[in-house]
């Protein structure tokens, strides 16, 4: 596995983004690289950030404003080549329908726990890492 990973961070909320990072640490797991964190408020600075590659993970908050994370991750789904695995952070467990119709990879509920974080964004590093 790689020493470093880079994870894309998008919410427009500051709090959000911190969680996310607070719940990640320095590595998710001991078997996981550590981590490094691009954080993007708009829809347009996180296509942009996709465009310069070199991102293995996107955490989307499907709660973002102006553009949820849900509608952003069908269409990076549906337009990026290669497009890296996707962790959808939802509003309710019961959205959790709407994350599979956006082609998430994995989705947690908000406020992140950081246990439930941690694991499923180690399990996309790591099915990154095998696919590479």
């Amino acid at each position: 596995m790689q020493a470093t990973a880079t994870v894309l961070v998008y919410s427009d909320d500051a709090g959000t983004r911190e969680q996310v990072r607070l719940a990640t640490g320095r590595r998710p797991a001991q078997d996981a690289p550590v981590v490094e964190f691009v954080e993007c408020a708009t829809p347009a600075a996180m296509l942009g950030e996709l465009d310069r590659g070199g991102i293995d993970v996107c955490v989307l908050d499907g709660e973002a404003v102006p553009m949820g994370g849900m509608g952003l991750c069908r269409q990076l789904k549906d337009e990026v080549f290669d497009c890296p695995p996707v962790l959808l952070l939802i509003g309710r467990p019961q959205d959790a329908w709407l994350a599979t119709w956006s082609r998430a990879d994995a989705a947690v509920t908000l406020p992140v726990e950081p246990v439930e974080f941690a694991a499923a964004l180690a399990s996309l590093l790591r099915r990154k890492a095998l696919a590479a």
